[in-house]
């Protein structure tokens, strides 16, 4: 039976893992399969790939055909290359101690390549997170300074509008001693003028209550007069 090997879908939603399996092409994709060969985490960055080569590489000498997406995992891991190490010692133009030893070095490199490129997404992480920081350090200063000079714009306010406050508060004071003093010279003014009424209106009373007097006694002398005639 024709055998392919292929990914089958597993993890949540959004977040998607991989396993490698060895299955019939008629099967579903999801669905049974022969071998499992390995794994692969594309939410990792690099994607995290892991995989037994060995039996990989003897499906591959049965047969089996990789879809293109597992072709390109097989030949990331080195599964491909060992099997054309295996097929050149049937030929006869390698042993197995030096099929062991090329891919070993194959392999070390490979390992390096990836801690090179790690740290370098390291790196460049905690460079962007230290631009981050510091842009965030630049608005902070910023943010600081405007509020460092709309409080010294607002002590200068204060400081221009104190005097004129001042003066608009003796002006409201001169007024309302200029409106209480006022009543008073008004008094002083009109008294002087009753006392002089009162001390001229005096007399005539009195000269008025004398004047009968006067024509009371007129009277009582020509009394008698009349009587002597």
């Amino acid at each position: 039976m024709p055998v392919k090997i292929r990914l089958q879908r597993h993890g949540k939603k959004g977040k998607p893992f991989f396993w490698i399996v060895a299955a019939d092409s008629r099967a579903k994709r999801d669905g049974r399969f022969l071998e499992k060969l390995g794994t692969y985490n594309p939410n990792t960055n690099p994607a995290t790939i892991d995989i037994n080569i060995d039996n990989s590489v003897q499906w591959l000498q049965n047969g089996a055909q990789p879809t293109d997406t597992a072709r390109a995992i097989l030949s990331y891991k080195g599964v491909l290359l060992k099997k054309h190490l295996i097929d050149g010692v049937s030929k006869g133009a390698l042993t197995m101690e030096q099929v062991e030893e090329k891919f070993s070095a194959w392999v070390s490199e490979k390992e390096q390549a990836v801690a090179n490129k790690k740290n370098k997404l390291a790196d460049d992480k905690a460079k962007a997170k230290a631009e981050a920081l510091k842009a965030e350090e630049a608005v902070n200063q910023a943010r600081l300074a405007a509020a460092e000079e709309a409080a010294a714009e607002a002590i200068a306010e204060e400081a221009t509008e104190a005097p004129a406050a001042e003066e608009t508060a003796k002006a409201t004071e001169d007024s309302v001693e200029e409106a209480t003093e006022a009543p008073n010279e008004e008094e002083t003014a009109e008294a002087p003028e009753a006392s002089v009424e009162e001390a001229t209106e005096a007399p005539n009373e009195e000269e008025t209550a004398e004047a009968p007097e006067a024509t009371s006694e007129n009277s009582e002398e020509s009394a008698p007069a009349e009587e002597k005639e």
